[in-house]
């Protein structure tokens, strides 16, 4: 078959980091979307509100665990199969995708059965127990939202290699779709059905579910690049060692970020009880449900880093295969200055403008102290989300170039080691603050480490370009 990626050797990179990044963040963005629609409107039914506020964000930490997952295979398929197709083996490229399909169907099943069977036991791990209304609220959201996650895993997985084919339009329509589903849907079941959490977790697997049709459709009809039968359709155990490990970063640096926010969630829950105001019952649920509404931010900045930063992947792997260091080096250079534009437009929004965010989340019915915290919880916890937004790129850019190891090993150290580690030990001399305080300390700590990888990278495509 005629090598129809050969454009991502010969392109200009900036154009090609256009074509591939604008649909890809705009599919992130709105899978995003799902839990921050549900967020919103939850937040603003008067029947829920803060509760159900607070209900939505201790669910959330199950979603990325499959994420997790997802992201593993999805990632690491696909740089596999650009460095296939770059280094010109068709067959190692079908075998690889059809290897991916089935993996992700088998897994996102498991994870369902594993949730369902103990989801009140999830529930209380991630801070559900902050109150018996936010406990039943949480658990009726989770139950809901399991049924879905097999078509979550297995449509999320294939949109890297969709998008590795050739195809990240496809991705975009397809995501935007279910996303669109989601969000008429979500109003319908809550404010007119008065479903609740069950209406807003099922307008969520509804919008999955089309979404990994549309990809079962693309790969089973429209390959393009890769060549693809339904032959290819084995586990192929020999490949799945090899493209996993491409994966590892995006799967660590997921379930690190669930143990950080475990541990964020842990720590509001048993701070917020010795504080004077909220530690009264009537405004227990506040830190929890506010944090939740940072991180939602916080999710969509990231979204837009890690479009910008896995766009890149298909390109550089391929290029890395084709041994083009040159356009390997200039991708990087383009894409870290991308980032910390992006970086500082956030900055300004979370610095200036926290009570309009706060407004999309219902805080107009709440007390004048769940508004108060979440201005106070915008800017302290988010400060130096320059550093979050290099950092991240940093980490997906190396996965890319066949350096699993050292970016999940960057991952580990940002989410695990400064991540969970401040969160646990700042509160206890800071109390709730040291929560909020926690984020940019663990973001710039690990900016130093990524200064340091970052130099090696670059001397070492300088050397390559040299050679």
């Amino acid at each position: 078959m005629l090598d129809t990626n050969i454009f991502l050797e010969r392109e200009k990179v900036s154009r090609l980091m256009i074509r591939y990044s604008v649909p890809l963040i705009i599919s992130l963005l709105v899978a995003a979307l799902y839990n921050i629609v549900d967020q919103i409107f939850i937040a603003n039914a008067d029947y829920l509100g803060s509760n159900g506020n607070a209900a939505n964000n201790v669910v959330f930490p199950m979603t990325v665990i499959a994420l997790a997952f997802t992201l593993m295979i999805g990632d690491g398929v696909c740089a596999f199969v650009s460095m296939s197709l770059g280094a010109g083996n068709q067959n190692q490229a079908g075998n690889s995708a059809g290897s991916a399909a089935l993996l992700s169907s088998s897994v996102g099943v498991i994870i369902a059965c594993v949730y369902w069977v103990y989801r009140e036991e999830f529930v209380g791990v991630f801070g559900g127990r902050v109150n018996d209304e936010t406990f039943r609220l949480a658990v009726e959201y989770f139950s809901w939202i399991i049924p879905g996650i097999p078509f979550y895993v297995f449509g999320q997985a294939m949109n890297p290699l969709i998008s590795a084919d050739g195809s990240p339009n496809y991705v975009m329509f397809s995501t935007l779709m279910g996303a669109g589903i989601n969000i008429i849907l979500d109003p319908v079941f809550i404010f007119v059905f008065h479903w609740g959490m069950k209406g807003a977790a099922i307008a969520t697997v509804m919008g999955q579910i089309f979404t990994a049709m549309m990809s079962l459709r693309y790969i089973s009809s429209k390959m393009k690049a890769i060549n693809f039968s339904r032959s290819n359709l084995h586990f192929y155990p020999s490949l799945m060692k090899r493209y996993i490990p491409l994966g590892m970063c995006s799967f660590l640096s997921q379930v690190a970020l669930v143990i950080s926010v475990a541990s964020v969630n842990m720590m509001i829950h048993k701070y917020g009880a010795l504080d004077s105001v909220f530690g009264k019952p009537e405004y227990s649920q506040i830190p929890m449900a506010v944090i939740g509404i940072v991180m939602k931010f916080f999710q969509i900045v990231i979204s837009v880093v890690v479009g910008l930063s896995a766009s890149c992947t298909p390109i550089a792997a391929y290029n890395v295969g084709a041994g083009r260091p040159d356009r390997v080096k200039s991708l990087f250079t383009l894409l870290l200055e991308c980032e910390f534009v992006l970086g500082l437009i956030a900055f300004v929004i979370v610095e200036f403008f926290p009570e309009h965010i706060a407004s999309l989340f219902g805080a107009s019915g709440e007390s004048i102290y769940y508004t108060t915290f979440t201005v106070k919880c915008f800017r302290t916890y988010l400060c130096l989300i320059i550093l979050a937004c290099i950092n991240k790129a940093s980490f997906i850019f190396i996965q890319a170039m066949g350096r699993p190891y050292i970016s999940a090993g960057l991952s580990i150290i940002r989410e695990v080691i400064f991540g969970a580690g401040l969160t646990i030990i700042m509160p206890m001399f800071m109390g709730l603050d040291g929560v909020l305080w926690s984020m940019p300390a663990s973001d710039a700590l690990t900016f130093v480490v990524s200064v340091c990888v970052i130099v090696m990278i670059y001397r070492e495509l300088s050397a390559g370009t040299r050679n």
